[in-house]
């Protein structure tokens, strides 16, 4: 598979599609965080809800950089999707573009690790390691995971490179491969 070097019309419709795709399932998303954040209280692992689902609020970044294969890709599917989502309501108003900036240049930094050139298990791997930093730094400034004890933050590290893995690894390749398949991404994909 080849990468594409140029923006194409089809490029920027499919891009879209992504951001206000998971704009919308990022709306549900949030009812479950608040229902797994309450669930997981009693217990004190209250930010466990937040490790447990991040791969799949990071899913967009990972699926547009993998899918479309173009510098940019990765994160400007992240923030579509999360201006839909804040336009939709979301319950982190405007602080979600910041969010959606960030969790796209993790996804994004994982290609520019590959140069480029990886659109394969490394290529996904990369992605979902560089995310899982990149956001995890993000969250020990502004959420203070400083704060917590070490046990904690190594399995907040690892329930999250999961999630990571699990949304942005496997199940972007089996979205990516169904739609290669259907000869949906013949502009994109070619051997």
């Amino acid at each position: 598979m080849k990468w594409a070097k140029a923006w194409q019309l089809s490029d920027i419709i499919l891009i879209a599609l992504i951001g206000i795709f998971f704009g919308a399932i990022f709306m549900g998303t949030n009812y479950v965080y608040d229902v797994l954040t309450a669930a997981l209280a009693p217990v004190g692992l209250s930010g466990l809800a937040n490790e447990l689902l991040l791969g799949l609020w990071c899913m967009p970044g990972m699926l547009a950089g993998y899918m479309l294969r173009l510098k940019g890709s990765a994160t400007l599917g992240e923030l579509l999707a999360a201006t839909v989502e804040m336009f939709f309501g979301g319950q982190w108003g405007i602080s979600t573009l910041i969010s959606g900036v960030t969790q796209g240049f993790g996804a994004e930094l994982g290609y520019i690790v590959t140069r480029y050139k990886h659109y394969d298990w490394l290529g996904l791997t990369a992605s979902a390691l560089t995310t899982t930093i990149v956001t995890f730094g993000w969250d020990l400034a502004r959420n203070g995971y400083f704060k917590l004890q070490l046990w904690l933050l190594i399995l907040y590290f690892v329930v999250r490179f999961c999630s990571m893995f699990l949304f942005g690894g496997v199940l972007t390749r089996l979205i990516t491969d169904m739609l290669d398949r259907s000869h949906v991404l013949k502009s994109t994909h070619t051997n």
